[in-house]
């Protein structure tokens, strides 16, 4: 069966991302990319095509109750700038034109990636091999087993080694995706997909998959109030006290129930936070880095610069140079506002 043209002329022309289901394919899995990567909006236009592709266009089997129609083919991925392979049971024998397709991808320089079961694939086609990589914690002995020359991070959310990226499964595929939005488009149009979709725009590839308490206790002990009130203020100089006040509980019981739902303490998590507040000014306003250091909570440009650089490797200008968005201006010279 022949697919459909796979790919729309786009002037200008846009990321093309292939989405690879293997069958039996993981429902969920396929959803994600599409949702993530079809929300993203540069300057109103859309930032990238997603096409889902597989072996032979129509139905696949899928590894739930669900039915899922696949439209388009392999040839997909010969023109795409990234590759990426959902999760799925063929875990030892998926498919050798998917495996060929998949190399031959890799070869020409596309952004690979996988998400959950996908590792297995990639693996398969030899594209992790000398790479770190992760996969669902429950998956992840078996995946260093059979791919010893993988370097498997078992309880990472997701991993972003160069030209190959891999997550965990379900969730962390989110994650995943909109990681590689962040990197490709900055931290505004991530955090505005994350607002669509209502998931958290900041989760670290580091963070452990497992949390001692996923689901927010029944009688309101969760700490979802007191992180909102934090990013209402993330400029003034937030303590642990402070926090722990709010919550109304002791220090020691904010740390462990903070690390519990978050899977991180208090202070990284805060850290985080500023980080992506000072990407997104730096993006979106056209302040002074210093002021964008202060508005973040970081005081210095100084405390800005040297965090930047060991969460993404560039400077403030730099990151500010990369991703600032053109601003309206009404007249010459507009003063920005400043938030209240």
């Amino acid at each position: 069966m022949s697919s459909a043209a796979p790919w729309s002329d786009e002037v200008p022309r846009v990321h093309r991302i292939a989405v690879v289901a293997v069958p039996p394919v993981t429902a969920f899995d396929l959803a994600i990319p599409d949702v993530v990567f079809g929300s993203a909006e540069v300057d109103g236009r859309p930032a990238y095509q997603v096409r889902i592709c597989t072996v032979e266009p129509g139905p696949v089997a899928s590894t739930s109750s669900l039915q899922v129609v696949v439209p388009h083919g392999l040839d997909a991925l010969a023109s795409a700038d990234t590759v990426l392979v959902t999760g799925s049971a063929s875990r030892a024998d998926a498919d050798g034109r998917i495996l060929a397709a998949l190399r031959a991808a890799a070869d020409r320089g596309a952004r690979m990636a996988s998400i959950c079961t996908g590792a297995f694939v990639l693996a398969q086609a030899g594209v992790l091999d000398g790479h770190s990589a992760t996969t669902y914690w429950v998956q992840a002995g078996a995946l260093a087993h059979r791919f010893p020359e993988v370097r498997v991070v078992p309880q990472a959310l997701f991993v972003d080694d160069g030209p190959v990226l891999t997550s965990a499964g379900l969730t962390a595929g989110i994650d995943l995706c909109l990681h590689m939005v962040r990197t490709d488009h900055g931290a505004a149009v991530a955090n505005a997909v994350a607002r669509l979709a209502a998931v958290s725009a900041v989760r670290e590839g580091g963070q452990g998959q497992v949390l001692p308490s996923p689901v927010a206790a029944a009688d309101g002990s969760s700490l979802a109030a007191t992180r909102a009130w934090a990013l209402a203020r993330l400029a003034e100089p937030l303590t642990l006290a402070e926090l722990a006040a709010h919550a109304g509980v002791s220090v020691r019981t904010l740390n462990r129930r903070f690390q519990a739902e978050t899977g991180t303490t208090p202070l990284q998590w805060l850290l985080t936070q500023r980080v992506e507040q000072a990407r997104e000014l730096l993006e979106s306003t056209d302040l002074a880095v210093e002021r964008v250091a202060d508005r973040s909570g970081f005081v210095t440009a100084d405390s800005l610069r040297r965090h930047l650089l060991q969460r993404i490797g560039m400077t403030p200008r730099a990151y500010r140079a990369h991703f600032a968005r053109p601003q309206p201006r009404s007249g010459p010279n507009p003063p920005v506002p400043e938030r209240s």
